[in-house]
């Protein structure tokens, strides 16, 4: 059987009521259980999470009637939960597997179908290609009979206490903001923090299917409103979580928005220098040169991996990761799980706080004069797939030996065409494989660095899109 189906970075998605329908939903949860069989060593379980999305509890539920049809322990959250938590689940319960109906941080009108592998963490691409080769080959096994609906315990957050200094947190006095973005973060961490001397305001905590009007994404623009409260209420910090809530975004004491590279950096000294934490670092294509510097200077192991938290994910399986990131807002520690999670991070943004009794502008600008001063931008450009890879191609293939003012001094393909440039300062031209999006990532020791940069940047691409970018 053919089925217009094809797994991504972790699982399928796809637009709701398009692709995206009960009967394509139960042949993906019917291939899933066929590949869960297989798992050794594990209990014959598995355990089912949703966001807030359109019908995503409806989803959730045929993809549970699916593998209780298929005779397996089947545990059913009884609400909108971060993805994280199923991971930790799987992991804690010894199941086979888990699924979240999750679409992360697309927009509203996409759903999908995320697999959680036993160890805790997202299945890699080796498990995605065994799922998506039985699809259609069996047929849909149903019941209604064995499934198990509940709603968080206490072991998750038990756990996350446990990573950080949380009676140093409790007593900071630390006023912070929370944005749900309306997705699965909800009130998480403002209960987590209920009781102790922290004051919580959380925003946009009500799930919203159309999440507002935009994508849950935690950055700029998107997280204008958590910066407007945090200057309005004078609070120290914001607290951003994306749909899913797997992905985090920092605002700091002022309003501006902490980019995921000196959230990334700032974490890897907290982790090192204050927690006493070891092992080796790992970061995707488009993080932080900083990060390089800090490994360096402490002699630690650097790894680096292409876009998407995947690829770090299963560095985690057979390495001690201190600390792994990519750029749009994916962290994970091994001793937590190897899996992106934005309710912890978030946490451990706090503990940083907490530790060092220091703002986050005093913490950027302690880093900058240590390690040397960056600036970040990037830009999601729609232009046809043909002329995104023609500006990747043209970066490899005819490169020029300048470019805005700067020395080109090598060009790397990882991902995409990496253009480094004299005076510290680089550009990343990557094409999405399945849609039209050019991704432009720039970094440079000034702003007006990355401004000149990213400029040049978009004047290059403008000359292969024939339509335009916007």
């Amino acid at each position: 059987m053919s089925l217009p189906i094809k797994f991504g970075t972790d699982g399928w998605r796809a637009i709701i009521a398009d692709t995206f329908t009960f009967e394509n939903l139960r042949h993906v949860a019917q291939a899933t259980a066929d590949y869960f069989q297989t798992v050794a060593g594990t209990e014959r379980g598995v355990f089912i999470g949703f966001d807030v999305r359109f019908l995503s509890p409806q989803f959730a539920r045929a993809a549970a009637e699916v593998f209780a049809g298929n005779g397996f322990k089947v545990i059913l959250m009884d609400r909108p939960y971060p993805t994280p938590y199923v991971s930790f689940e799987v992991r804690r319960r010894k199941f086979a597997g888990g699924i979240v109906i999750t679409a992360s941080h697309n927009p509203p009108q996409f759903n999908g179908f995320k697999v959680k592998a036993s160890f805790g963490g997202s299945a890699t691409p080796a498990i995605t290609a065994q799922i998506e080769s039985r699809l259609g080959k069996n047929p849909v096994q149903r019941s209604v009979q064995g499934i198990e609906v509940v709603g968080p315990d206490e072991h998750y957050a038990a756990h996350l206490k446990s990573l950080v200094d949380w009676d140093r947190i409790s007593k900071s006095n630390l006023k912070i903001v929370v944005d749900s973005m309306h997705g699965s973060g909800g009130m998480i961490l403002e209960n987590l923090l209920a009781g102790t001397s922290c004051t919580v305001k959380t925003i946009r905590a009500n799930p919203d299917p159309l999440f507002g009007g935009i994508n849950p994404e935690p950055m700029m623009p998107q997280l204008q409103p958590l910066a407007e409260s945090i200057r309005k209420t004078q609070s120290d910090i914001g607290l951003a979580t994306d749909g899913d809530a797997d992905r985090l975004g920092i605002v700091d004491e002022t309003g501006e928005y902490v980019n995921t590279l000196q959230t990334m950096s700032l974490l890897l000294l907290h982790v090192y220098r204050n927690k006493g934490w070891r092992g080796a670092v790992a970061r995707t294509y488009s993080q932080s040169l900083l990060i390089p510097r800090i490994a360096s200077s402490f002699g630690l192991q650097l790894y680096e991996r292409p876009i998407g938290f995947k690829n770090i994910g299963e560095l985690m399986l057979e390495n001690e990761i201190l600390i792994g990131g990519e750029e749009s807002g994916g962290i994970g520690l091994s001793r937590h799980l190897p899996e992106r999670d934005g309710i912890f991070i978030n946490l451990l943004m706090l503990d940083l706080l907490a530790t060092s009794g220091k703002t986050c502008t005093q913490l950027i600008h302690d880093m900058w004069k240590e390690f040397g001063e960056f600036h970040f931008d990037r830009r999601d450009l729609h232009v046809p797939i043909a002329a995104g890879n023609a500006v990747v191609e043209k970066w490899q293939t005819d490169p020029p030996s300048t470019f805005a003012g700067r020395r080109v001094q090598d060009v790397g393909n990882l991902d995409g065409s990496k253009v480094f440039l004299d005076k510290d300062s680089w550009i990343l031209f990557r094409q999405s494989g399945t849609e039209p999006l050019l991704r432009v990532y720039c970094e440079a020791p000034t702003e007006s660095g990355v401004r000149e940069i990213m400029g040049a940047g978009l004047e290059f691409v403008e000359q292969f899109a024939s339509h335009g970018v916007t």
